[in-house]
């Protein structure tokens, strides 16, 4: 065996082992993460069951956390402080069958932040599996509250429950947004589309997180011939759990109907010219400045191709009036389920 054949051979071998040892690593580290939030929430679940039975006041607390710190000298997690949040967090989901086998999927910083944070146990569980499937660290999930992704995605507008077929469709739902913030722009009030196309290009990695975290880019001013003529799709995406490209229009004032006729064009262009047989159809999302959603709900209602309207903002933002408008539970639980967060 010469030497070429033998360091190739290693190669492989190396990759194969270090792959192995980061899959051991993640394997003992979620089962780690469970068994110390399975251990907080039995710690929680006793300090309830006794301050019921034996009306022990709040006093209990603080000398648990005397005794057991001198029990366990040098381990962390056992102040008074924190033995009230793991009573906080056992009576929080004690009553919820559906999220207490989550619980153990992300780690105990993450659940303070979702304690202090989220008001209901559909947006919990919403950033519990958001969380999971991307691998949020605490700040990302952070921003993301802050950012008022839940209710940001579950008002949605879109014309997907006609036009996406049944086996994508509450992904689809999922992957548009109805405003994305785009907080790490350096653009005045006042800008251009093509300025701030160059500016979304030029930080690239923060748009894709921005947009979801499921996006590939493929090419900005992506261009399309059709019969001697040249058209431009200022963005062009692909989604990889849905397996379709997604055109972005980016419009730096209201939309206007008139819109979805242009991205209905570059959508049929583009299942017809780029689109592989094995993926599905292209989705459009026409990025606005602002929106009136009674004028983009008539707009949508006869396009036959997936578009979403959308609008941006570069500040932290959601109207009040718009909280009232969120879907049903039921709804909103089917959508979870359908969509395999």
């Amino acid at each position: 065996m010469n030497k070429n054949i033998e360091l190739t051979d290693y190669a492989g071998l190396l990759g194969a082992i270090k792959e192995r040892i980061r899959s051991a690593q993640y394997a003992a580290l979620k089962a780690a993460n469970t068994e110390h939030i399975g251990l907080y929430w039995d710690i929680g679940r006793m300090i309830v069951e006794r301050q019921q039975g034996d009306s022990w006041g709040k006093s209990v607390v603080q000398r648990l956390a005397s005794d057991l710190q001198k029990e366990f000298p040098g381990v962390q997690g056992y102040s008074s402080q924190n033995l009230w949040y793991m009573r906080q967090f056992y009576v929080m989901y004690r009553a919820s069958a559906k999220l207490q086998p989550l619980v153990g999927e992300i780690s105990w910083t993450k659940h303070l932040v979702l304690m202090a944070k989220c008001a209901d146990d559909l947006e919990r569980e919403f950033y519990i599996r958001m969380t999971r499937k991307f691998g949020w660290t605490k700040s990302v999930l952070l921003h993301q509250i802050e950012n008022q992704s839940y209710e940001k995605t579950l008002l949605g507008q879109t014309n997907f429950d006609k036009t996406v077929t049944p086996a994508i469709r509450a992904q689809a739902k999922l992957a548009v947004k109805d405003e994305y913030t785009f907080d790490f722009l350096e653009l005045g009030e006042e800008h251009a589309e093509r300025e701030l196309e160059r500016a979304l290009v030029g930080r690239i990695e923060h748009f894709l997180r921005a947009m979801g975290g499921l996006f590939s880019f493929v090419g900005s001013q992506f261009r399309l011939e059709v019969e001697g003529n040249e058209y431009f799709i200022d963005l062009l995406l692909y989604h990889r759990r849905l397996k379709s490209l997604v055109a972005i229009e980016l419009k730096v004032g209201e939309f206007q109907p008139e819109f979805v006729g242009k991205m209905q064009f570059y959508l049929t262009a583009l299942d017809r010219q780029v689109r592989e047989k094995w993926e599905n159809p292209s989705i459009g999302i026409i990025l606005c400045k602002s929106k009136k959603r009674t004028v983009v709900e008539y707009a949508l209602y006869e396009a036959r191709k997936p578009i979403g309207v959308a609008t941006y903002r570069m500040f932290k933002r959601l109207p009040r009036e718009l909280k009232g408008e969120l879907p049903e539970p039921a709804e909103i639980e089917k959508l979870f389920r359908d969509g395999d967060l």
